[in-house]
């Protein structure tokens, strides 16, 4: 029976994880290292731009350490969504650290690219040909819409890796791709249980997540013919059936089902056995094939924000907070209009109080006073210019407002000075949708390099 071992050194490049397990797993062995370069887990502004949230240094740290136990292991590295959004800028921004590196190393690997970015004019080709279709929520799209998007990618799936790996490339760069791609795409390639593979890809996408001790990164995950083994490298660290079971519930709103390229997981008769007090067996997971679709995502310009923040501590302020940021948000947008006269929906305002409901808004459930609130003023205008002088406009308000108008001026506290702060462009996603494929390659792009010597000074 194949056997096909996957080391997974973390949730995703940035993140960190233990030298030691790392070191206990390249002296177990395995098939292939697989890591997560990103997601969309912190808003739209990577993608927006085009450029990974993470270190460059730390990112450079953590993928030469990986390069060396490819190098003395002798399997094939992959990484998807590099550079955290996986535009192909950000497939390129790798590329160049692991050129820099292979130079430091002496080392000559051959380097397989998947580009996954699209154009504006080919989505919306598809999209007047009936080959999009939204998933929920998703924004309504135009034609006319999609070409105003700052990016666009796809997800690719395992098709697309198991193209990249078969160029025989050492390192796999590949642009977005859904989580699991990267782990199940080689051992789907040699044979595996087809559940099994994307059930397992699935536990060990985010590394020792799936463990007791989820910091410590490194996960090593065995697949076969009837289902897949899980074990944490870290010795402090085990995967039990509970911890293993309840990833699939970890960014997944059916704890039963999981959709991917060409069908979906369904882990219904999916059973979970310790084999021993740090790893974990699990057989019946079935893979259900269905129409070939890619996930796109897409973000946009949605204008330019400054901020401020205010600490709200007197005691009646800080119980009335909700009604004094009401007051203060409809007289600074009577003020704007009266004095800085922007068109309506040039700007908005938004007042978020922090330590009442500033994460959750009308779904906080909370009950209880806190000592203090902090009153977050965001400012969002369609120029830059615009912005800021709202900002400035606010900055009086927001220091001495109110809660009623019979009342001595109250004083509350900047943390820090200037009280504003400009955050430049931001972006908002722009689309929940998936593209129909008649071919898993039809929508990316594979670009091969061997590295032979550093690049120019």
């Amino acid at each position: 029976m194949t056997v096909t071992r996957v080391l997974v050194p973390s949730g995703v490049l940035g993140l960190g994880f233990s030298a030691e397990a790392l070191a206990r797993g390249v002296a177990r062995g395995c098939d292939l290292i697989a890591i997560d370069g990103g997601s969309t887990d912190s808003g739209p502004h990577s993608l927006g731009t085009g450029r990974s949230k993470y270190s460059r240094a730390v990112c450079k740290a953590e993928w030469r350490a990986l390069m060396a136990a490819r190098a003395a292991l002798g399997v094939p590295l992959v990484i998807g969504t590099a550079g955290t959004c996986g535009t192909d800028a950000a497939v390129d921004w790798m590329f160049e650290i692991t050129r820099e590196i292979a130079a430091e190393l002496g080392q000559r690997p051959r380097v397989a690219r998947l580009y996954a970015s699209q154009s504006p004019v080919r989505i919306a080709e598809a999209l007047r040909a009936g080959r999009i279709r939204p998933l929920s929520p998703a924004p309504e799209i135009t034609a006319d819409g999609v070409a105003g998007l700052a990016n666009i990618v796809a997800l690719a799936g395992v098709e697309q890796i198991q193209a990249a790996l078969a160029t025989g490339a050492d390192i796999v760069i590949a642009g977005r791709c859904t989580d699991t791609a990267i782990i199940a795409a080689l051992p789907l390639a040699r044979g595996a249980h087809p559940g099994a593979a994307w059930h397992g890809a699935k536990v060990a996408e985010c590394g020792a997540l799936c463990s007791t001790h989820p910091g410590t990164g490194v996960v090593l995950v065995s697949f076969d013919a009837t289902g897949f083994e899980v074990e944490p490298m870290a010795p402090e660290a085990a995967c039990t059936p509970h911890s293993v079971s309840a990833h699939m519930l970890y960014e997944n709103a059916d704890p039963f089902r999981l959709f991917e390229p060409g069908g979906h997981l369904d882990v219904t008769g999916a059973r979970y056995r310790a084999l021993d007090d740090r790893r974990v067996r699990v057989e019946g997971s079935e893979w259900i094939p269905g129409p070939y679709t890619v996930k796109l995502e897409g973000a946009r310009l949605a204008g330019y924000q400054t901020t401020l923040l205010a600490i709200l501590r007197e005691e009646r302020y800080v119980a009335h907070a909700r009604e004094w940021a009401a007051r203060l948000h409809a007289r600074l947008c009577a003020e704007v209009a009266d004095k800085l006269r922007p068109a309506p929906e040039d700007f908005t305002i938004e007042i978020r109080l922090i330590g009442l409901d500033a994460a959750l808004g009308p779904l906080e459930m909370r009950t209880g006073q806190p000592a203090e609130v902090g009153a977050l003023c965001l400012v969002t205008a369609a120029q830059p210019d615009l912005a800021d002088e709202i900002a400035r406009l606010a900055n009086p308000f927001l220091l001495h407002f109110p809660l009623t108008e019979d009342e001595p001026l109250p004083t509350f506290a900047f943390p820090y000075s200037p009280a504003q702060t400009s955050r430049g462009a931001v972006y908002e996603f722009a689309l929940n949708h998936v593209l129909a494929l008649d071919e898993p390659m039809a929508a990316f792009r594979l670009e091969v390099d061997a590295i032979a010597h550093a690049p120019a000074a």
